[in-house]
């Protein structure tokens, strides 16, 4: 049985184990400890490693074998969603309400009471916000927020954390969008981290960790913030328009 790396708070932040040396159960459980410093974040996500952990328990640092990703050329518009897009007149944003996203992220939902975004997760990610690294996606109806998406963006990759709906399909209308902002600005790939059936139906699969990490050596191979969305509101009907998706 392998044994859990344990990792103190002043390690260096290229302190984590090989990827190989993960838990399979739980699966991808790599290491715990640590601190949620900006530059240990930047690094462990580089490194196909992420944070997910509950209150009341250390830092624990997961890597999954296989891993879920969304090629943006491959998301999936249900009839549903079409419609939605076609409909409602809603607009999306970026970057304009990073934290408001995360609090929309961690509030309680059916079926979760309690949420693995703690304080100490939303201070160190509104950090990676500050930064340029952390990354989100509003859809407004007026000036009430409905949806949104929030991640990590480094180099060409970007890494989503999580999303949230007060509306049917608002959480789907933000990764659509966010996607379409990917693809043109040459980033290939979303990192979902763990299959779900909702993201499987939006066309996420699953791909060996091996080449995942691949991938991302390719795609983040430097500490530099992906490259900036667009500053406007873009009304949701543009992306009705939008042939370039099934």
């Amino acid at each position: 049985m392998t044994e859990l790396a344990w990792l103190e708070r002043d390690a260096p932040v290229d302190s984590f184990p090989a990827a190989h040396l993960a838990l399979r159960e739980p699966d991808g459980l790599l290491a715990a400890g640590g601190d949620l410093s900006s530059d240990r974040l930047v690094h462990a996500y580089q490194h196909g490693i992420f944070p997910w952990f509950e209150q009341g328990q250390p830092v624990l640092w997961w890597t999954p074998n296989p891993r879920c990703v969304l090629h943006c050329n491959e998301f999936h518009r249900s009839r549903s969603l079409r419609r939605t897009l076609r409909r409602q007149h809603w607009t999306v944003s970026f970057d304009r309400a990073f934290g408001d996203v995360v609090d929309g992220c961690a509030e309680a939902r059916e079926g979760r009471r309690r949420t693995w975004i703690t304080p100490t997760m939303r201070s160190a990610y509104l950090t990676l916000n500050d930064q340029g690294f952390g990354r989100s996606v509003e859809v407004w109806d007026d000036q009430a927020l409905i949806g949104g998406v929030y991640g990590v963006g480094i180099g060409r990759m970007f890494f989503g954390e999580s999303m949230f709906s007060r509306r049917t399909d608002a959480s789907k209308v933000a990764l659509f969008a966010l996607c379409q902002q990917l693809q043109a600005r040459d980033m290939p790939m979303l990192d979902c981290q763990v299959r779900s059936p909702h993201l499987t139906s939006l066309g996420a699969k699953l791909i060996p960790r091996d080449a995942f990490l691949k991938a991302i050596a390719e795609l983040c191979p430097a500490k530099e913030p992906a490259a900036a969305f667009d500053t406007d509101r873009i009304p949701v009907l543009n992306y009705a328009k939008s042939s370039a998706y099934r």
